[in-house]
């Protein structure tokens, strides 16, 4: 007679929601499942890295906005702390780019909040199980993205225009960023004219806009 087969563990789960109400609708819709057992619950990223490294969790279940940062530009350390571990974003809003970053930095997937908490039950025990899970209409453009057919909205921003949208993000003015950089006014406008040009918008508030719709910015 065989030996019978040891029972399979429970995926356990960290889960990182700064929204207490939302992070306990969904602790409870995931424990109901014997098959899925929270280990910790973060309510920022740095809480969500310490706890990983303590909790050592199968699957990262975390939000895309934090007080902190963006969950998904957190997927990298997530992984350089746990390198099996999977990330799958929530996040209330989605598209493609943002899809394709959390593709792009290692992570599992993307989830928009408003699918309901039986797919996202789903999601986790697929993503634990090694699938990628993305919302429906939101994998194509990851695909189309990754094949490099589709470049991103602001893939060919350099470094420095980076860093110079990401003061506009702050509502710095031109003169602002031209010293945090430390360049000459006319060479932060110059950063600031092409950041605009680069993503198709006509002022600098449009250029925001664009790039937190893009995932560029928090």
């Amino acid at each position: 007679m065989p030996a019978p087969s040891a029972p399979h563990r429970p995926v356990r789960v960290l889960l990182v929601e700064d929204h207490d109400m939302v992070a306990e609708a969904i602790r409870l819709a995931l424990e109901r499942s014997p098959d899925l057992r929270i280990v910790g619950h973060a309510a920022s990223v740095a809480a969500a890295l310490v706890d990983a490294e303590r909790c050592e969790p199968d699957v990262v279940l975390m939000d895309r906005r934090l007080p902190d940062g963006d969950g998904v530009t957190a997927i990298a350390d997530l992984l350089a702390l746990i390198p099996d571990v999977r990330v799958l974003v929530l996040t209330g809003e989605g598209n493609g780019s943002v899809a394709a970053r959390v593709a792009e930095t290692g992570g599992a997937g993307l989830i928009l909040k408003a699918r309901g908490l039986h797919e996202l039950e789903d999601a986790v025990r697929r993503v634990a199980a090694g699938e990628m899970v993305f919302s429906p209409g939101l994998l194509g453009d990851v695909l189309e993205r990754l094949s490099g057919r589709t470049p991103g909205v602001g893939a060919n921003l350099t470094p420095r225009e980076r860093e110079a949208l990401h003061l506009l993000g702050e509502g710095r003015t031109t003169a602002e960023i031209s010293a945090q950089l430390g360049v000459a006014l006319n060479t932060g406008r110059n950063h600031v004219q092409r950041v605009l040009e680069k993503l198709g918008a006509r002022s600098q508030l449009e250029a925001v806009t664009i790039a937190r719709r893009e995932g560029l910015l928090t």
